[in-house]
């Protein structure tokens, strides 16, 4: 190993190793960090309705954040990347191909 070069040696604590639930993520930004929020769906899908015409104008999905992970924007070109290559790479095991991915 070059003396410049990095690595990391990661530890999953025994009680995070079998992860967390999530129906979906919502992804926002500060000035200084990407946020990641990983929510976990808590009721069906809820009707809403216009109260002037009691016409169904939508539905809202209630949920809970499950975990929040800041990540500084430095990072988000090689989670970005990351995600890419794992996705592929998924995809080649599967067989399967998920929405907008090319081929």
């Amino acid at each position: 190993m070059a003396s410049n070069e990095v690595k990391f040696k990661i530890d999953v604590p025994t009680e995070l190793e079998g992860g967390v639930p999530a129906d979906f993520a919502s992804l926002w930004h500060t000035s200084t960090s990407f946020v990641i929020d990983f929510v976990a769906a808590t009721k069906p899908p809820q009707p809403v309705t216009d109260p002037d015409t009691g016409a169904v104008t939508g539905r809202v999905v209630p949920g809970r954040v499950v975990s929040r992970v800041r990540i500084p924007p430095q990072q988000v070109f090689e989670l970005a990347r990351a995600l890419t290559q794992q996705l592929d790479a998924w995809e080649r095991e599967t067989g399967q191909k998920t929405e907008g991915s090319a081929g």
